[in-house]
């Protein structure tokens, strides 16, 4: 019997068809690398199920539960104990495995899943004997069929028969890098590490760019931005983020553009930027946090003139929340509490009283031709500092 098993049950890879088979490396490799730095544990795929078992003492199970609760592409994990295909040993270790469960739960049911066509019991019969035997044993937990405190799930499959309570849900989604690249922009808010981790969530690797203007914004600022990227790596994976200096840009449009189309111009050079750092990473999309109408610069007509400097798509997962949608999720994802640090960053530097907000593109364009477009661009770009976070 091995008790220090998980059982990862996937999502929509398994709809995937003739391309099934890539997803699922994908997937796997995405989890071996995750459960490196935790210890050593094997790992098998079959049936639509990945199968993690601890190999040695190193091998901690709890953090590697805890760690696959955010791997994209699993949607439910199961802390689970084995026993080899024999009704009587399943009911022996569904007493014994799920004893702490049994004794706080007030009802239960038994729910079977038999893969193995050839075991001699089918699924309602297993049940009915599991539960009997369950109910013998800790007669103070009765039997429900329909609203039970405590489900008890068996599971007959190829190798071995499975006993576990309620799995636990997983963080679904795709795996990352099976939907290519795109470059995320990545500021010191909520918003944009909240729609960085949605797009990673649909299989897609990222690479932060973060806009870094010092003086006016300060060490600490661009080191909270870092540890919002660590915090999304556990989702994410291992990421580099790449430090634009923004500085002389800023310090330009201040001193030749009129305030009020400050922030459009600004923002249609961090898209001029974010392509030339998708086109060097092989990134085919730029993904921002803005929602529209919640600031100025996030109204249809300036969005419109931001992404006009750009062929790429521009992925913008949160554009329908509302902000309340926003923070629920930062908070679930572990970021919250770092984006709202006291730290501004590049887009708050020269913020004009009365932005345009419902700007021409031409006219912004025709604002902007001022300044050395190109120049300003290349000093950037070359003066990137790269950061790499997670493992």
């Amino acid at each position: 019997m091995t008790n220090n098993i998980i059982l990862l049950k996937l999502g929509e890879i398994v709809l995937k068809g003739l391309n099934r088979r890539s997803f699922e490396q994908k997937l796997m490799s995405n989890i071996k690398r995750r459960l490196e730095r935790i210890g050593n544990f094997k790992t098998y795929l079959m049936q639509s199920t990945v199968y993690i078992e601890a190999l040695d003492e190193t091998g901690d199970i709890d953090a590697a539960f805890e760690a696959m609760t955010k791997v994209f592409g699993v949607v439910y994990v199961n802390r689970a104990a084995s026993c080899e295909k024999d009704a009587q040993k399943i009911a022996e270790l569904a007493i014994s495995y799920l004893r702490d469960d049994m004794l706080s739960a007030k009802s239960f049911k038994v729910e079977c899943k038999r893969s193995d066509k050839r075991f001699p019991l089918n699924s309602i019969e297993l049940a009915q004997f599991v539960g009997g035997e369950l109910a013998e044993a800790y007669p103070d937990c009765t039997v429900d069929v329909h609203e039970p405190e405590l489900t008890v799930h068996v599971e007959i499959r190829d190798l071995a028969a499975y006993v576990h309570a309620a799995p636990t849900p997983g963080a679904g989604g795709m795996p990352v890098g099976c939907n290519g690249i795109a470059v995320t922009l990545l500021s010191g808010g909520i918003d944009s590490p909240v729609s960085t981790y949605m797009i990673a969530k649909r299989g897609v690797r990222l690479i932060p760019v973060h806009f870094f203007s010092f003086p006016y914004t300060s060490e600490q600022a661009k080191q909270k931005v870092v540890e919002l990227a660590e915090l999304l790596t556990d989702y994410c994976g291992a990421m580099t983020i790449e430090v634009v200096p923004f500085t002389h840009i800023q310090e330009e449009i201040r001193d030749k553009c009129p305030e009020e189309y400050f922030t459009l111009i600004m923002r249609r050079f961090m898209m001029r930027i974010a392509q030339r750092i998708a086109a060097a990473n092989g990134a085919k999309a730029i993904v921002t946090g803005e929602n529209l109408g919640q600031v100025a610069s996030q109204t249809m007509e300036a969005m419109a003139s931001t992404q006009a400097v750009t062929d790429l798509p521009v992925l913008q997962p949160l554009i329908g929340m509302d902000k309340e949608e926003i923070v629920r999720l930062a908070r679930k994802i572990g970021t919250f509490d770092t984006s709202i640090l006291p730290y501004e960053d590049c887009c708050t530097v020269f913020t004009p009283k009365h932005p345009k907000t419902k700007p021409k593109v031409y006219e912004v364009a025709a604002l902007e031709s001022v300044l050395d477009i190109d120049g300003l661009v290349n000093e950037a770009v070359e003066g990137i500092e790269r950061i790499k976070v997670g493992k």
